[in-house]
């Protein structure tokens, strides 16, 4: 495979952030590239992040994502220098537009021009690292700065962009550092790169400039059936009650009845039937389920696809801590 390998993890698979680095230095053991967590309702990531950074040599480290209205864009920044200086230069910062349900239901705000917050908290972090001072005046944001109290690195941390619609990731190719997308067929993923490209040519690059990434979520087991089940849950559960988002994407992928059905069940809260009306052919296009060698080559082919720089592996639901530890063996063959 062409493509780094990275390895997104789940906070809340750990008992204590401290497990979370025992995970990185079995990913860097293994050859991976990079690793990455999410930040939801759980734990604030930099604890385990910096605990990762300090128990690792080489690994790249990342989040995926948070957003810019759970913290100031003053907030993002100091958040991205000090888990730079904890990794000695090694971090990426994500940011994505978030949710309706985490930001308002978590965080207390409104869910309001997501992508105009989502840009400016973007020039306000580049504001900081090029000046030193938040110093902006924007539509949401109007920053009179202060001044970075240490000094600002000459290599501060790249910004990863998580989005799925066309405007959204067009904002990521102007904008960004790279791409982290989630739930893209092949073909679907193809088509978003054009959009993707054309942000990048409004800022004067090309593809080449950015680090694409696109998460998959898989398990392997030599109970081929077994993955699957676990698989097609999880993904089923991604498209019906993650928010709109997910579905949509989806859908605009050529899959409208499917995501329609899936959300149907969703309205009755019956998972099973969530699951039922994933077909095989969709799980196919999303995820690595199957045996070792089934989600090695699948892992490979997408990896393979132009324009993709890296695979962000994740777990899916219900997995035991042998099913992570065969999928990561699987993937970790291709490095």
């Amino acid at each position: 495979m062409n493509a780094e390998l990275d390895l997104l993890v789940r906070l809340g698979d750990y008992e204590r952030p401290r497990d979370v680095a025992d995970r990185a230095v079995q990913a860097e053991n293994l050859g991976f590239d990079r690793i990455t967590v999410g930040e939801t309702t759980g734990w604030n990531i930099v604890p385990p992040l910096t605990l990762a950074a300090d128990r690792t040599d080489e690994l790249g480290i990342s989040n995926d994502v948070i957003s810019p209205y759970g913290r100031s864009p003053a907030l993002l920044a100091q958040t991205a220098l000090t888990l730079h200086d904890a990794s000695d230069g090694r971090f990426r910062l994500g940011l994505g537009p978030s949710s309706p349900a985490i930001t308002e239901r978590w965080h207390g705000q409104a869910f309001d021009r997501p992508l105009r917050r989502t840009r400016e908290a973007i020039e306000v972090v580049r504001a900081v690292y090029e000046n030193g001072t938040p110093a902006y005046e924007g539509e949401i944001f109007d920053i009179y700065g202060l001044n970075y109290e240490r000094d600002v690195p000459e290599n501060p941390p790249p910004i990863d962009l998580g989005t799925l619609g066309p405007k959204a990731t067009e904002m990521a190719g102007r904008f960004g550092d790279g791409w982290a997308p989630q739930l893209f067929t092949k073909d679907g993923l193809e088509d978003r790169l054009e959009d993707l490209a054309r942000g990048a040519e409004l800022a004067g690059r090309d593809l080449d400039d950015l680090r694409v990434a696109p998460i998959v979520r898989g398990i392997a087991n030599e109970d081929r059936d077994l993955a699957r089940r676990k698989a097609r849950g999880t993904i089923a559960f991604m498209l019906g009650a993650y928010g709109p988002y997910y579905g949509d994407s989806v859908a605009g992928q050529g899959y409208p009845e499917v995501v329609e059905e899936i959300r149907a069940a969703w309205q009755e809260r019956d998972t099973e039937s969530m699951a039922a009306a994933l077909p095989d052919e969709l799980l196919d296009e999303l995820a690595p389920a199957g045996t070792p060698e089934e989600v090695r080559e699948w892992v490979a082919a997408y990896g393979d696809l132009e324009g993709v720089d890296a695979v962000r592996v994740g777990f899916v639901n219900e997995m035991t801590e042998e099913e992570k530890a065969v999928t990561m063996e699987a993937v970790a063959d291709l490095v």
